[in-house]
């Protein structure tokens, strides 16, 4: 294992899984009941890591503060809920790399915004429970990432210093989010990315194309 570290962590939608058909067909859904034509899901998916904020951006041009836009989230994040595992699988290579982590032992957990009511059971149906040491999501802690307390929450569970984590993630907000917590932070280019900031401008110690690259960034292949 690469010097220095102990355990890895992961940003969930758009690093170990992909959940963005599932988050858009729910945005398209609430088109739909508006008599408005499906978006293609090119056009939705660079926003699926931002969850319902994300898509009811990209679908009905709604974000938070606008008059009428938490009754939005609610009702996407109920239409979301009844079908998001539809669609929704782990990403091809990432049950390779993490049965590669086991075989070492390199503890691993899961960091993610997603409510934890939504996260534990995709998780656990995905199959990434119970194996994970972690699972911290967007309401365990008081604050959601980009601040740092869901890493530190992690590490603390994983038994680790936070300094001997490395957190990966498809967000420029992870990046963020393991710079403060003191932690390493690699960009999974696989994932979703967002709209914005091109992913070799975030600052990253490294961005990986595929997920089994993870490994030669740790040393272990």
């Amino acid at each position: 294992m690469r010097a220095g570290l102990a355990a890895v962590l992961f940003d969930l939608d758009g690093t170990l899984i992909d959940s963005a058909p599932d988050l858009a067909a729910a945005a398209n859904e609430m088109r739909g009941r508006r008599q408005l034509p499906a978006l293609p899901f090119a056009q939705l998916r660079p926003h699926a890591g931002s969850g319902a904020r994300g898509m009811l951006g990209a679908a009905l041009a709604m974000h938070p503060g606008d008059a009428g836009y938490e009754a939005l989230r609610h009702e996407f994040l109920q239409r979301y809920e009844a079908r998001m595992l539809v669609l929704t699988r782990p990403f091809e290579a990432a049950p390779a790399l993490l049965d590669t982590l086991d075989r070492h032992a390199v503890p691993w957990g899961i960091v993610t915004n997603k409510a934890l009511r939504l996260a534990h059971p995709v998780a656990q149906a995905l199959g990434l429970l119970p194996r994970a040491r972690a699972l911290v999501g967007g309401d365990s802690t008081a604050h959601a990432k980009p601040h740092p307390a869901p890493l530190l929450e992690a590490a603390r569970l994983l038994g680790h210093a936070p300094q001997a984590c490395v957190y990966v993630g498809d967000d420029p907000r992870d990046m963020q989010a393991a710079r403060a917590a003191g932690m390493g932070a690699l960009a999974a280019a696989w994932g979703y990315l967002g709209p914005d900031q091109p992913v070799h401008a975030w600052g990253a110690d490294g961005v990986l194309e595929h997920p089994a690259q993870l490994l030669n960034w740790l040393e272990l292949a």
